[in-house]
């Protein structure tokens, strides 16, 4: 037996701003509500620990609690009815819990946020209670928030994936290489043989499908929105502008030469913009990395003849190949490891999917999720505002525009480097664990405090 994280994990549709701090709280309140389905109570009550506590307020955790207490689940939820839901619940006093029945709420009164207490499991923790109307807690859980919208029951392993007796098992980037070697396969026709021992085939390459369509949907729409993103940092949204500005310089024959890198950081841009407004985006491996993978894809699309369906799919399964890897041996989660965790691996993951799609070996597909990874180590999570705006929209534009060149840099050499990806994955996750807390999505350090907040 093995465990499986594919392409079903890390590109999970969902909503902004964050997998961590906005889509993991909704799943975890919604399925805590769903197991206390008849139980009687008077009040429920949710405390946020830790760096969902610090960033809470930026990251939309309360508005995402409510969300996902009433029911609402991230990968089907409307944006606007999410959005609207605080107004609602605060004119009624009132939250229907499926199940449970209308208890009366009041946001200020029951979700709490707890910035003194350790969280030695995980620095993302939520506690939900239900109690009776003395105050007793008649049922409670504590849940973990442990990047990409992956969420942890407290006593429960922390064990990624759903387990499975996978047909080419592996752990470590040496050994994918092995069996692909051993059995004359691709990364992606490897992942694709592990994705079939739980789906039908057709069910994988539907997801695909959809996942790619959302990821280009979301592009067109941050394409298409102008004025001020939420949240008071008064930052404008500029991918419209951006986009008239390639157009212009298109029409007076000047800047060919860099069209390629504005299109890819205009495309990153447009969904991190879509991402710090809420709105739909693919979890790609996080919220927070969400427009490098898009970015990277419709670059290839766009600049590469004969770009497939094809072309899609072994990009997409290699690049989950490489996010499994970083799941399993280190984090996606910035506020475990900081931003090498979620930008960085967003750019190998993208990297080693291009290098696919354009035909290159497992080895040079493995060279070139090691260089996206490599040159993001190190990479802080400090967030202004908590808000997933600045620096973390323009992150994704220099995350996509590392990938593109760490792909070319790996197909002009036969695959051997000196620096494997197995040791940048070690590095990348003893750095998390040597960083200080202040620079781990907390907002208390870096550009977050030598910044003014205006």
């Amino acid at each position: 037996m093995d465990q499986l994280i594919g392409v079903f994990d890390l590109f999970r549709i969902g909503l902004g701003p964050s997998s961590s701090h906005t889509v993991g709280p909704m799943r975890a309140a919604n399925r805590f509500v769903e197991s206390r389905r008849g139980v009687r109570a008077a009040r429920v009550e949710v405390t946020l620990f830790g760096s969902l506590a610090w960033t809470g307020k930026g990251h939309g955790t309360e508005v995402a609690v409510m969300a996902g207490l009433a029911g609402m689940r991230p990968e089907t939820a409307s944006p606007d009815a999410v959005h609207r839901l605080p107004a609602e619940i605060a004119a009624a006093g009132v939250l229907d819990l499926p199940g449970i029945g209308p208890l009366p709420f009041d946001a200020a009164r029951d979700i709490l946020f707890d910035r003194t207490t350790p969280t030695p499991e995980h620095p993302n923790t939520l506690r939900l209670r239900l109690l009776g109307g003395d105050g007793a807690v008649v049922t409670e859980e504590t849940w973990f928030s442990v990047g990409g919208g992956f969420v942890v029951r407290e006593g429960e392993a922390d064990v990624p994936g759903t387990a499975a007796p996978l047909r080419y098992p592996f752990r470590t980037a040496d050994e994918l290489l092995a069996l692909c070697a051993a059995h004359g396969l691709t990364i992606a026709e490897l992942q694709f043989a592990n994705e079939c021992t739980l789906r039908e085939p057709a069910a994988v390459r539907a997801h695909i499908a959809a996942v790619a369509d959302a990821m280009d949907a979301c592009i067109e729409r941050g394409l298409a929105q102008g004025g001020e993103l939420p949240g008071g940092l008064k930052v404008r949204r500029r991918a419209a502008t951006l986009a008239a500005r390639i157009e212009e310089k298109r029409r007076r024959n000047i800047g060919a030469a860099t069209e390629a890198m504005d299109r890819a950081s205009l495309w990153a841009i447009a969904v991190n913009e879509e991402n710090a407004a809420g709105g739909r985006v693919v979890t790609a491996p996080t919220n927070g990395a969400a427009g490098v993978i898009p970015a990277v894809l419709r670059y290839w699309r766009t600049f590469h003849p004969g770009a497939g369906q094809e072309g899609v799919e072994a990009f997409l399964l290699s690049a989950a190949a490489v996010g499994a890897l970083a799941k399993t041996n280190a984090s996606i989660s910035g506020a475990e490891v900081g931003c090498q965790g979620e930008v960085g691996v967003a750019c190998a993951m993208a990297a080693a999917g291009l290098a696919a799609a354009l035909g290159a070996s497992p080895m040079q597909v493995e060279n070139a999720a090691e260089i996206g990874l490599e040159h993001h180590l190190g990479m802080t999570c400090d967030p202004i505002g908590g808000l997933v705006q600045i620096p973390c929209i323009e992150r994704n534009a220099f995350g996509a525009i590392k990938a593109i060149n760490a792909a070319s840099l790996a197909m002009a050499g036969d695959g051997t480097h000196h620096v494997s990806l197995d040791q940048v994955i070690a590095t990348m996750r003893q750095t998390g664990l040597d960083m200080h807390d202040k620079y781990k999505e907390t907002s208390q350090g870096g550009l977050a405090v030598h910044v003014t907040n205006c």
